[in-house]
């Protein structure tokens, strides 16, 4: 048990289970965003338990991918793929599992369900991670596209279908990350620039890469605030959720206007806190 154990506690980081858990959280309160008609614990379980093993089986086979340019960079040298703790061939061979058995059960779900989890674990292993990374900042967007479809996936499998209300919980999604992936780029962006990975503060400076957070800041606000209305939340809830946007919104300008460390990092901070406590008002919402 204790060889066991041990070998958990070394695998499970590659899942990076607080970002794993962030995305999982978006699946989970885009399926209750659609009020089904008759709430099954049983296939709630089924859609946390399959989004959860793509979104994992996607993050380690990232991990695999990256693992030249983590040995590189100094965050991210001791991680077990870098450092070497774990043969790359384990590393693959965990990821696809993963990402098979995961998409596998989302399609035996619901087809359309499967196809959009495929997307998503598509769109970050093989489009961002694979072939735009390392090539053009830009590919921050197709990152984004990925990270947007946990929440999208848990709405079709509730509705059987795509609406308008899904596509703004996606957006919001989308918009989000850039406010929450740059800030992270500015604080380490010698380290991107060491792996030779292009981003934002590196091709087009600080003052630019500011500017598209406090953009992508209120458009997030935005397609949030469209979509609670679309939902149907009561103005309590959207009181709430107008507060946790003025909060994103003051940081982005702040970054913007009044640039420092402090406000980077708790711009950085506040944008995972923002996203999840926005997931958590949907849910509590609904039921």
């Amino acid at each position: 048990m204790n060889i066991l154990t041990a070998r958990f506690r070394l695998y499970w980081p590659l899942t990076k289970p607080l970002q794993s858990g962030l995305l999982l959280a978006t699946g989970l309160a885009g399926y209750m965003s659609a009020r089904c008609p008759v709430f099954h614990v049983g296939t709630v379980l089924e859609l946390a338990g399959s989004l959860f093993l793509a979104i994992a089986g996607s993050t380690v086979l990232n991990m695999w991918w990256d693992r030249d340019i983590d040995a590189i960079m100094k965050r991210t040298r001791t991680r077990p793929t870098s450092s070497g703790s774990i043969p790359a061939d384990e590393v693959l061979r965990l990821g696809l599992i993963l990402s098979v058995v995961g998409v596998g059960w989302a399609v035996a779900m619901n087809p359309l369900y499967g196809l959009v989890v495929f997307a998503g674990l598509f769109f970050d292993v093989v489009v961002y991670s694979m072939w735009l990374k390392r090539r053009t900042c830009w590919g921050i967007l197709w990152g984004g596209i990925s990270g947007a479809m946990p929440i999208l996936a848990g709405r079709v499998l509730g509705l059987g279908g795509f609406d308008w209300v899904g596509v703004a919980l996606a957006l919001g999604v989308l918009f989000w990350i850039p406010t929450h992936t740059l800030t992270f780029s500015m604080k380490f962006v010698k380290d991107y620039e060491a792996a030779c990975v292009p981003t934002f503060p590196s091709t087009y400076g600080l003052s630019y890469t500011r500017a598209i957070i406090a953009v992508s800041s209120v458009l997030a606000a935005l397609s949030m605030g469209g979509a609670a209305i679309g939902i149907g939340m009561a103005w309590g809830f959207l009181r709430l959720l107008g507060v946790l946007s003025a909060g994103l919104l003051m940081l982005a300008f702040a970054i913007t206007f009044r640039p420092s460390e402090q406000v980077n990092f708790g711009l950085f901070k506040y944008a995972s806190i923002y996203m999840l406590a926005a997931m958590i008002l949907v849910v509590i919402e609904v039921l």
